[in-house]
C-alpha cells in the first residue's frame, strides 16, 4: 500500500508485576494508508487500548517498531516524539478529557499552542472547526458548561484542529447515547473525508464498525481480519 501514514510491525507487549508476566500483543502487524478508515474490535481486556497508545507514541512497546510518516518512533527523543505526534496525530478518547478551566475556543486552540503558533492564529483555526462541528455558539462555554454531545464534538475538533494525518480514537462515542453517538460518528467520516485525514478507530459498536473501510479484530494477541 502507498502513502502508509502510520504502521506497526511486530508490536509486541508485556505488562510485568514482580515475576508475574502477562503478554497482551503478540506480533502485531497494521499499516493505515492516508484517508483510510479501520476499526479494531474485540473483547474488554483484549489489548485495544494498549495497542493505539503503541501506534500513538504514548507508550512504547515490549519488542517491534511503529513507524510514524516514516520515522521509527523508538528512535527519537521524547521532546521529538512529542513534536511528530503533535505535527501527525489526533487523539480522541471515549471521555473527552477536555480542561475544564478554559473555554471551548481554548481547549481546541491548546494543540496549536503548543505547536508555537500565535495565539491569533490558533484561535482563529480552532474557530473554523468549532464552526465546523457546529459548536461555533458554545465559543465561550466551558466543559461543564457543556452536553456530553458537545463536549465530545469539541473533543473531535481539538484531535483535528492541526488537520492531522491519523486520528486516534478509543471508544469515541462509548459514553454518548444512542442519537449523539450517531452524530459525532457521521461528524467524523464526513471530517475524515473532507481533510483525508486517516481514522483509526477502537470501538464494541459493531455498527459503527461495518461503516468503515476495514475492521480487525483483536484476539489473544493477535490482529486478525474481522469478517462482521
Amino acid at each position: 500500500m502507498s502513502n502508509i501514514v502510520l504502521s506497526g510491525v511486530g508490536i509486541q507487549h508485556s505488562y510485568r508485576d514482580g515475576k508475574l508476566v502477562t503478554p497482551v500483543l503478540a506480533a502485531v502487524d497494521i499499516h493505515i494508508g492516508a484517508g483510510q478508515r479501520i476499526g479494531i474490535i474485540g473483547a474488554s481486556g483484549s489489548g485495544k487500548s494498549t495497542l493505539l497508545h503503541i501506534l500513538g507514541g504514548l507508550d512504547t512497546p515490549s519488542q517491534g517498531e511503529v513507524m510514524l510518516q516514516g520515522q521509527a518512533l523508538h528512535t527519537l527523543s521524547h521532546a521529538a516524539r512529542g513534536r511528530l505526534r503533535n505535527q501527525c496525530l489526533g487523539f480522541i478518547y471515549q471521555f473527552h478529557h477536555l480542561l475544564p478551566e478554559f473555554t471551548a475556543l481554548e481547549n481546541v486552540a491548546m494543540p496549536l499552542l503548543i505547536r508555537g503558533e500565535s495565539r491569533a492564529k490558533a484561535q482563529a483555526q480552532a474557530f473554523q472547526i468549532l464552526e465546523r462541528v457546529g459548536l461555533s455558539h458554545r465559543l465561550k462555554h466551558r466543559p461543564g458548561e457543556l452536553s456530553g454531545g458537545e463536549r465530545q464534538r469539541a473533543a473531535v475538533a481539538r484531535a483535528l484542529v492541526t488537520q492531522p494525518l491519523a486520528l486516534l480514537a478509543d471508544e469515541p462515542t462509548g459514553n454518548l447515547d444512542a442519537q449523539t453517538a450517531e452524530a459525532v460518528f457521521q461528524l467524523m467520516l464526513e471530517l475524515n473525508q473532507e481533510l483525508k485525514t486517516a481514522l483509526l478507530i477502537v470501538t464494541h459498536d459493531l455498527k459503527l464498525a461495518r461503516r468503515l473501510d476495514q475492521v480487525f479484530e483483536l484476539s489473544n494477541g493477535q490482529l486478525l481480519p474481522w469478517s462482521g
